[in-house]
């Protein structure tokens, strides 16, 4: 089996480390958005800091 060639390697570890990022701010937002809506709930529950 041929080794692959070192621009594919390069390319291969830049997609990876793009998914990661893309992965990591996507479960941030989420986080956000999930923290906005219990703080919203909290609010309408009389639940004020």
């Amino acid at each position: 089996m041929p080794e692959p060639r070192e621009d594919s390697v390069r390319v291969s570890w830049l997609k990876r480390i793009g998914w990661l990022i893309v992965f990591w701010i996507l479960g941030v937002a989420v986080l956000g958005m999930v923290a906005g809506l219990l703080r919203l709930l909290m609010n309408a529950a009389g639940l004020t800091a």
